[in-house]
Parts: C-alpha cells; sequence; structure tokens
C-alpha cells in the first residue's frame, strides 16, 4: 500500500517539473522597419550624384564615391537583408538590388580600366538594365503607397533620360537625368523621414496616402 503512494506522488512530482521547466510561449520579436534606412540611403547617394549629373555641382561625382559604397552600397544592402527577415518581398528586393546597384557604379568608376573598357556604349547599357528593373520595381510599388510609386516613377524617368544621355552623348539629356534625379531623392529622402518621425512619434504625422 505505502509502495502504491509512494509511486503516485513521484507521477505527481514528475508532472509538475515537466510543467515548471516548460518555457514560456515568446512575445514576437518586433524589428524597426529597414525602409527609413534604405530609403534615406538612397536619397542620399541619389542626390549627391544628381548635383553632378545636373551641372549643379560639378565635384559632387568625384565625393559621391565614397557615398556609393558605404551608405548607398553597404547600408542599403543591409536594409534589404533586413527586409528580407520582416518578410517584406518588395522591400527586400528593392533595397537589396540597388544597394548593389550602388556598389556596381562604385566598382566601375574607381576602376578607369573598366570603365574605359565598356565605353559609352557599355555604361549605356548598364543604365539600360537598370531602367528595365526599375520600371518593373515601378509596377509593382503600385501596391505600397503614393509616395513610394512616386519615387519609383521619378527614378524610372532618372534613369531613362541618363541612359539616352550615355548613348547619345547629349549633355542636355544627361543634365536632365540629373533634375529627375533630384526629384527622386527627394522623394525618397520624404519617404524615409515619414517611416522615422511616424514611428518615433507613434502616430502618423507625416503621411504616405495610400496608393490607388
Amino acid at each position: 500500500m505505502s509502495t502504491i503512494t509512494t509511486d503516485h506522488r513521484s507521477s505527481r512530482s514528475q508532472e509538475f517539473d515537466s510543467r515548471a521547466v516548460t518555457p514560456p510561449a515568446s512575445e514576437p520579436r518586433i524589428i524597426a522597419d529597414p525602409a527609413a534606412l534604405g530609403l534615406g540611403a538612397f536619397a542620399l547617394t541619389t542626390f549627391m550624384l544628381s548635383l553632378a549629373n545636373s551641372g549643379i555641382v560639378a565635384g559632387a561625382g568625384a565625393a559621391v564615391l565614397a557615398i556609393a559604397l558605404f551608405y548607398g552600397g553597404l547600408a542599403q544592402l543591409g536594409a534589404g537583408m533586413w527586409e528580407f527577415v520582416k518578410g517584406n518581398t518588395f522591400g527586400a528586393t528593392a533595397f537589396t538590388s540597388y544597394g548593389a546597384f550602388w556598389l556596381a557604379f562604385w566598382l566601375l568608376l574607381t576602376n578607369p580600366g573598366v570603365e574605359k573598357a565598356a565605353g559609352a556604349g557599355g555604361v549605356g547599357a548598364f543604365l539600360l538594365a537598370w531602367t528595365i528593373f526599375s520600371a518593373l520595381m515601378t509596377v509593382a510599388s503600385k501596391k505600397t503607397n503614393a509616395v513610394l510609386f512616386a519615387t519609383f516613377v521619378a527614378v524610372t524617368l532618372t534613369f531613362v533620360a541618363l541612359t539616352i544621355g550615355a548613348f547619345t552623348g547629349v549633355v542636355g539629356i544627361t543634365r536632365l537625368g540629373g533634375w529627375l534625379g533630384l526629384v527622386a531623392a527627394g522623394l525618397a529622402w520624404y519617404g524615409s523621414f515619414a517611416v522615422v518621425t511616424n514611428a518615433t512619434w507613434k502616430r502618423v504625422v507625416l503621411p504616405v496616402w495610400p496608393s490607388a
């Protein structure tokens, strides 16, 4: 009789211990929105390059190289990786791709032999490929918000002008691309500012407006 009682208590004790060591359900991890970094990196680097392309500040074309490597390239690439973690396919594709664009741009302009071998036709083809990519992303961005959609429209038009300028050698068209790039940079900066401000203030301070 005593043996049965002991076994029963042992069973109850094991059940209690099992419950005690079961870890509580963990709360979902909150990850900051990488879009603020991605848009900010794209905006600042595009702004610098566009100052040169538009003819406003010629020296900005050389100064942008360091920014293209570290901010437009590496920082934006990191933002794209975090968008993968958040499950945002559009953001991951856009930021990772444009981060790679700036890294490729840095590599092209810091290796005179590569740029010389590519020539105007090679650079034009490089820009044409990114024009096509930007146009495809513009279609997808229609389902995000109005600010992002407008940004991608401006980016696509910028690449169109720069591509034509590279193939034809017409400086005026390249300068038009620079002015369009300034518009794209402004829109991207607003988007970044909106994400940071709204997240910090915990309410909508700067609207991005739903896309139609």
